[in-house]
């Protein structure tokens, strides 16, 4: 019983932190504080993209200024799919990009073109904007791109990393809405999943800017191994291309954020909250965990509270996503190390899913691996073949929430019983 009202308050806890980050809420509060002006002669011009997009540009035409002339368009992924008044709708694959995407890439392109003086942009973006919008430069064809995600997603590279490549490799990534959009105004409001808030980096900066260089993104590419890994023409384009013109950055308002998140997660659970996030390999962050876990014991119960984005390593086949292998990890390492007592740790994308899988994460405790070994898994192997869903699926230790229409990265909850 104990074990089982855990479970239910670490749920309900992560639930509230994805809750805090509600997009419809957060952006209506912004154009309360900050209210959108009648245009002469001009029309707002509403792009959203990304896991929030429908629910932000429901919000946004909601925000216009009775009577006002607009058009919109949202991209996001198909499971967040939803009919909107006035907006139309596009499905698109994530993480890895697909044409449905590259199409929606285009209309998006032709209704910045048409942005006059008197115009206004309202770029609406939240995480997973860089899949969802794929805008290959000339020469790059999407089946380069999508290889070019694949071995980034294998790479263990951070989202900035990841992002500095994909924006010198895109029409529309690293400031491309100001450039099509020019000379209308540019207004951004961004639903950050990015540790530290970098608009450069949400989505990959679409309505901001780059994040490095052609020149940077090429030498990352070299030092880590990966050039090489390119297609010709990925490879060929970062020998040949010039740098492109940078348009000025223009008004920009951050709306949520992982903190914001991980406060009100804090709060219901009644949790000490981590004070640096969670970052870089799984298997570093677990032994963190782990070792917070020690420094804590002996004080009675106790809730600590992380938010961050863990990075995996691919070296199997197996499914599954970096909260899942987190999940798995901190329940072998605590597993090895004989904790006692009741205990349970949440890992969880804030998006409700976890890489290519269904699941959100994945909620342990202390008989995991027992009911993984007795439905006939083998945690070793299921680890080395970066399995976690099937292992987590063995013990009944998925965490479910399906789509949640936000996406503000990840959060983690230990309860000590």
């Amino acid at each position: 019983m104990v074990l089982s009202a855990l479970k239910a308050n670490a749920k309900s806890a992560f639930l509230a932190g994805v809750n805090a980050a509600d997009p419809a809420r957060t952006l209506c509060q912004a154009f309360e504080n900050e209210p959108l002006s009648e245009l002469n002669d001009g029309k707002y011009i509403i792009i959203s993209v990304g896991k929030a997009a429908c629910k932000m540009a429901k919000s946004a035409i909601n925000a216009l200024p009775e009577g006002a002339g607009f058009s919109a368009i949202a991209v996001t992924n198909y499971e967040n799919v939803v009919k909107l008044d006035g907006c139309r709708v596009f499905g698109a694959a994530h993480p890895v990009p697909d044409a449905n995407g590259q199409a929606a890439a285009n209309e998006v392109i032709a209704l910045l073109e048409t942005a006059a003086e008197n115009d206004v942009i309202l770029a609406l973006i939240s995480g997973g904007s860089s899949a969802l919008l794929p805008s290959p430069v000339c020469g790059v064809s999407l089946d380069d791109k999508a290889k070019v995600n694949e071995i980034l997603l294998q790479s263990g590279f951070d989202i900035t990393r990841m992002n500095l490549v994909r924006q010198s490799l895109s029409n529309l990534k690293g400031g491309g809405f100001l450039r099509y959009a020019q000379p209308a105004k540019v207004r951004s409001y961004i639903l950050s999943d990015v540790l530290g808030d970098d608009l450069r980096v949400v989505g990959s900066g679409p309505s901001i800017g780059p994040i490095g260089t052609l020149k940077d993104a090429r030498e990352l590419l070299v030092e880590t191994g990966n050039f090489d890994k390119m297609p010709e023409s990925v490879r060929r384009h970062f020998k040949t291309a010039q740098e492109p013109v940078i348009a000025p950055p223009q008004h920009a308002t951050l709306i949520c954020s992982n903190s914001q998140s991980l406060a009100a997660m804090a709060e219901k659970a009644g949790a000490i909250i981590m004070p640096d996030p969670l970052i870089g390999d799984v298997h570093d962050a677990a032994a963190r965990i782990l070792k917070d876990v020690e420094d804590h014991k002996g004080k009675g119960a106790f809730a600590l509270a992380y938010g961050g984005e863990t990075t995996v390593a691919l070296l199997g086949k197996g499914r599954g996503g970096r909260n899942q292998e987190l999940a798995l990890l901190v329940a072998q390492k605590a597993t090895r190390a004989g904790l006692a007592g009741t205990w349970v740790f949440l890992s969880g994308g804030t998006d409700g899913r976890d890489g290519p899988t269904d699941a959100a994460g994945g909620l342990v405790d202390r008989a995991t691996l027992d009911r993984i070994a007795e439905n006939g898994g083998k945690i070793a192997g299921l680890l080395a073949n970066n399995d976690s869903y099937t292992a987590l699926k063995l013990s009944g230790d998925l965490l479910m929430t399906g789509a949640t229409g936000t996406n503000v990265a990840d959060l983690q909850l230990f309860l000590m019983g």
